[in-house]
């Protein structure tokens, strides 16, 4: 685990991270939110978007290391399909969610809008950060199936 944090494993992470924030941002519109924040400051949910922000580096961070070492771990030949997978699942589900599950669309329920289905993952009891909690549960669980073999 501490080859991740050596040259050149470090370029690798801090450019995935970065490449998945920007991604995530694209994504999910969230350049337009931050336009229209200084308009609704008075109804904005401080700690909701807080805590997503904070999730979505999060995740963006644990899918760095997840695939720097996954990497790692298969160059050494050993089997990492289960964390590959969970690590690839995962950064799909975070695209997903965008970076403020609660103030804009993000592409699951834009694809399901193709489809007629009206969903917005602010409709779920805590506003989609319940995704945002299960997608970083599922990147923990993918390290720890790295660091076991």
């Amino acid at each position: 685990m501490k080859r991740i944090f050596k040259m050149p494993y470090v370029l690798w992470l801090v450019g995935i991270f970065l490449v998945y924030i920007i991604l995530t941002s694209i994504l999910s519109q969230f350049y337009v939110t931050i336009q229209y924040i200084p308009y609704y400051l008075h109804t904005i949910n401080w700690t909701e978007l807080a805590l997503s922000i904070l999730f979505t580096l999060t995740i963006a961070a644990l899918i760095a290391v997840n695939s720097v070492y996954s990497y790692i771990k298969f160059q050494e030949r050993a089997s990492v399909k289960k964390a590959t997978t969970l690590t690839c699942a995962a950064a799909i589900g975070g695209f997903s969610t965008g970076v403020c599950a609660a103030c804009v669309t993000g592409a699951f329920p834009l694809v399901l809008g193709f489809f007629g289905v009206a969903f917005s993952w602010g409709m779920l009891p805590f506003k989609g950060m319940e995704i945002q909690v299960l997608i970083i549960a599922v990147l923990g669980t993918s390290l720890y199936l790295l660091q076991k073999k």
